[in-house]
């Protein structure tokens, strides 16, 4: 697996993963109320997180070139989007993605939070954080707010 910072030319092929595997967020089935949430995710978004100073992305590919994960930082302690494609998931490559975040992003001293798919709330409670609150609906989509606390 090769790791690299996300640069521009990624950010088509990081959209299409965040629309691939973002099913299970929505509220509604039909996707209702939820182009804030679409908005975030689109390649212009994308685009503008890849430029922005307070916004860190890392992409794994294997050796063939595809993209099987992204991890990205926002303000240096909010994970703000963490996608790993379905072939590449329970491999490891997730807890090795935030591992990178975790050491290069921040001083440990802040903690992170994190809002979380229902899904993915076993995956980061592994990575230590924990449930902040009771589960949300904003932008369309279901997520429960969790923090890992720092050291």
């Amino acid at each position: 697996m090769q790791f690299k910072t996300a640069s521009l030319s990624d950010a088509e092929e990081i959209s299409a993963l965040f629309f691939k595997l973002s099913g299970p967020f929505y509220a509604a089935p039909d996707r209702a109320g939820a182009e804030p949430f679409k908005a975030f995710i689109s390649v212009s978004a994308v685009r503008g997180y890849l430029q922005a100073p307070n916004f860190s992305y890392l992409v794994a590919r294997c050796p063939a070139g595809t993209l099987a994960g992204c991890i990205g930082m926002r303000d240096q302690t909010h994970l703000f989007h963490f996608f790993v494609a379905e072939p590449f998931q329970r491999t490891g490559l997730g807890r090795r993605l935030w591992e990178w975040a975790r050491v290069n992003v921040q001083s440990a001293a802040a903690g992170f939070t994190v809002n979380a798919s229902l899904q993915a709330i076993p995956v980061y409670e592994r990575f230590g954080f924990e449930k902040q609150g009771p589960v949300k609906v904003e932008y369309g989509v279901v997520f429960q707010p969790m923090r890992l606390s720092g050291a």
